[in-house]
């Protein structure tokens, strides 16, 4: 391995991580609502607009998933998305 890559530094930001995190659990609830046959986009701003869980199917284990992202959280995940920051 050559010198310059052995003294490196690695970073890494739980932020990211936990981004990393609730994109895969938001992505497999998608899935699960239109394996279902729902719009899963309505669905999953109608939980999140409401909190209630009955929006989000328990096909795939989605409602579980969806209640361990923490909604501040994706909402501000999704603005900085939005807005390229």
């Amino acid at each position: 391995m050559p010198e310059e890559i052995k003294n490196q530094t690695i970073t890494f930001s739980l932020e990211e991580v936990r981004e990393e995190e609730m994109k895969r659990n938001l992505l497999t609830v998608y899935d699960a609502l239109k394996e279902k046959g729902y719009n899963p986009i309505s669905q999953i701003v109608g939980y999140i607009l409401s909190e209630d869980p009955t929006y989000i199917t328990t096909h795939n284990n989605a409602r579980s998933l969806i209640r361990r992202i923490d909604r501040d959280e994706l909402l501000k995940a999704m603005v900085r998305s939005y807005l390229g920051e």
